[in-house]
């Protein structure tokens, strides 16, 4: 017996516990990421920036919510929301509870596909399938037939009623005490809300700094806003792979940058000119795939600090 079943009943046991780790620890312990950023004029005084992404609030998430009103304790000097708030047309007002104390400070957002429709039931291998057949999200699939849509324009309001910049394929400006932070975002990628031909011409002039935002790190929105001499864009969507592989890292990123980049600090290079890129990881799940491994959720606090 121990020949014949001993190897299964182990590897059974060893995936159990990894899946009760994953969807019963990990998934809830929530971190803060800490990242310098050298992108501001130099004699300028330092920044900090909190970037909250992929938060797919669901009702009852209390230790989520009660995590990200903490990180208003962080003082930041702006706050920059990378989308994909909802994974429940039920969770607005838990969201906004959540967000509430953040919405006192100045920030901006940017909405991803899961603001827009709520989430379907989906194989997880289905992810690794894609990525071996070079497609990704609807940009490489059907469009999505009978979605759920979500009151994502409840979202809208309450972000703009704080005096948070909407930055869907527009631009706008944050001012903050002697400094003025201009700000270039698109919609999602994901899902072909994009439209950089709305927005291009690269960091307008008269601002102490430009930012380019954007929910999903698709390789044509890195391109425009490298080309264009952004120096820093902010994204995520990513999950920063979800599920990854201890010391080997993640294996898919549901988009088309490499896993090497699929989550913290890097830089992209398009046209000559090179930008700093941070990709969060985020801090929640979709509502059908609650674990997460080897990739705790998260936050971001960024510091940026005068060039080189």
């Amino acid at each position: 017996m121990r020949a014949r079943y001993g190897v299964p009943l182990t590897l059974t046991a060893v995936g159990a516990a990894g899946l009760a780790y994953a969807a019963g620890y990990e998934v809830r312990s929530f971190r803060l990421r800490r990242v310098t950023v050298p992108v501001l004029p130099r004699g300028m005084r330092p920044l900090r920036v909190l970037q909250v992404s992929d938060i797919h609030m669901v009702s009852g998430q209390r230790k989520k919510q009660r995590w990200l009103q903490s990180l208003a304790g962080l003082r930041p000097d702006f706050v920059i929301n990378t989308g994909d708030n909802l994974s429940d047309p039920e969770g607005v007002p838990e969201t906004l509870d959540a967000l509430g104390p953040l919405m006192e400070f100045p920030g901006a957002y940017v909405f991803g596909s899961n603001d827009y429709y709520g989430p379907r039931l989906r194989n997880p291998a289905r992810y690794l399938l894609e990525r071996v057949q070079g497609r990704h999200g609807l940009n490489g699939n059907a469009p999505v037939v009978g979605a759920v849509h979500n009151p994502w324009e409840e979202l809208r309001d309450a972000f703009d009623a704080a005096g948070w910049v909407g930055l869907s394929n527009t631009r706008g400006r944050l001012k903050l005490e002697g400094v003025e932070i201009a700000l270039t975002g698109l919609d999602d990628p994901h899902i072909k809300r994009d439209r950089y031909a709305e927005v291009a011409g690269g960091p307008e002039s008269g601002a102490d700094l430009s930012l380019a935002v954007v929910h999903a790190p698709y390789l044509r929105s890195l391109d425009a806003f490298a080309a264009d001499g952004y120096p820093l864009i902010l994204a995520g969507h990513t999950h920063g792979g979800q599920l990854c592989i201890p010391f080997y890292g993640a294996l898919v990123t549901n988009c088309d940058i490499d896993t090497d980049r699929v989550k913290g600090l890097s830089t992209h290079t398009a046209a000559g000119r090179t930008s700093y890129l941070h990709v969060s990881a985020g801090c929640g799940t979709n509502r059908y795939t609650p674990v997460r491994f080897a990739c705790p959720p998260e936050a971001t606090l960024l510091t940026l600090t005068a060039r080189d």
